[in-house]
């Protein structure tokens, strides 16, 4: 059942099934299904799953480890494969990876021995080929400084500290342009006065872009705070989409304007009530 609070009326409810318009819809899960086989038989991570995300959405994953929110999002990366159902963007069913699906990972998966700018530029080139050297430069150093990492850009990855990677690593994903951008509990390993600071890159850099953003994350706060909606998974074996709680709060939105409007609360225990379940 997905329960909408904040916005009128109260107690209006939707089920998880919901259909927006399908010119609305960038990103569109029907049916889907994770198998792995084991020795014992098959062992189901997710079935029955349906979720529609829209156009300029900012979605936030949430449920319990193990629940298959990373293999979900690995599915619509295109890096694992779909077992049942179907997943498009736009329209068009996913078969693999795409530059349609930028990712950021917990870990930034940087070249060590390349500069930020080396780094950023490995997807760029592959996704603007028919851009001039210059352009593409151009390109990298935008969003390299977007991050605020101007001073580093001829910087080795192995040289900068976990933050400044994952600047990189969020300077890399935007780059190239993509129409849907994954996020796997990107601030997960930071300490929390870096992670604040990147959620705040984060959301400054989307509200601008205007990319349809999907985030794992177990942080509430963080789920509520970027959210426009927030979607629950059931425990697994055989997870499924539990709830949906649809996040009314103006946007551009600041930290302090977010914690003191009076739905933050309910919010807040509406989605730890769930998790306790």
């Amino acid at each position: 059942m997905s329960i909408i609070i904040g916005s009128p009326p109260k107690s209006e409810t939707l089920t998880d099934n919901r259909l927006f318009h399908s010119n609305d819809v960038m990103l569109d899960l029907k049916n889907l299904k994770k198998v792995y086989p084991t020795p014992k038989g098959d062992y189901v991570v997710l079935e029955d799953l349906n979720l529609q995300i829209r156009k300029e959405e900012f979605v936030t994953i949430i449920g319990h480890s193990g629940c298959g929110k990373t293999t979900m999002l690995s599915m619509i990366a295109g890096l694992n494969e779909i077992s049942g159902g179907h997943i498009s963007v736009l329209g068009k069913h996913i078969k693999g990876p795409g530059p349609d699906r930028g990712v950021i990972f917990q870990a930034p998966s940087l070249m060590p021995w390349m500069t930020a700018l080396q780094n950023v530029l490995l997807g760029v080139n592959q996704v603007f080929p028919d851009a001039t050297k210059a352009q593409r430069n151009d390109i990298a150093k935008y969003y390299l400084q977007k991050v605020g990492l101007e001073d580093a850009f001829y910087k080795r990855a192995s040289d900068l500290s976990q933050g400044m990677q994952q600047r990189v690593g969020i300077a890399r994903a935007f780059a190239i342009k993509p129409k849907v951008l994954l996020l796997d509990e990107p601030f997960g390993m930071l300490d929390s006065l870096t992670r604040g600071e990147l959620q705040d890159i984060l959301i400054e850099i989307w509200n601008k872009e205007k990319i349809t953003a999907v985030m794992i994350t177990h942080d509430v706060d963080e789920a509520i705070f970027l959210a426009d909606r927030v979607v629950m998974m059931t425990s697994g074996p055989r997870a499924k989409i539990g709830d949906v709680l649809n996040v009314d709060f103006k946007r551009p939105r600041t930290r302090k304007s977010v914690l003191e409007h009076d739905d933050y609360y309910k919010y807040r225990k509406h989605l730890i009530d769930f998790l306790e379940h």
